[in-house]
């Protein structure tokens, strides 16, 4: 079984969000004993001094019975930023005019 086969036979629905050079994948994935979790991973384009792309990549794993106190630190802590900071992004380097989109990977062949 190639190796890309066996990282992804687990995983029920992918969703990706492009976020200028970071890309965030959220995947339902299956354990064992055929339950599902959450795999949230942020990928970063990085480029080496020769030019060549790298991946810098963070993974974190999220179980059902961890789900409504995430969420509920996820929106506070959000709340919070835009509260005391507002929706505008502050930075030099961001784009205003940057769309962010999502998408929905069906398939091997779309990756």
């Amino acid at each position: 079984m190639s190796e890309y086969k066996e990282r992804h036979e687990n995983e029920i629905f992918t969703k990706v969000l492009k976020a200028g050079r970071r890309t965030y994948f959220f995947d339902v994935r299956e354990t064992k004993a055929g339950d599902y979790y959450l795999t949230i991973t942020e990928s970063k384009k990085n480029f080496g001094e020769n030019g060549e792309a790298t991946f810098e990549k963070h993974k974190i794993y999220l179980y059902k019975e961890d789900f409504k106190s995430f969420q509920e630190m996820f929106n506070e802590s959000t709340d919070f930023i835009i509260n005391e900071k507002g929706e505008d992004v502050i930075s030099e380097k961001h784009d205003k005019d940057f769309k962010s989109r999502t998408y929905t990977i069906d398939s091997d062949e779309e990756v």
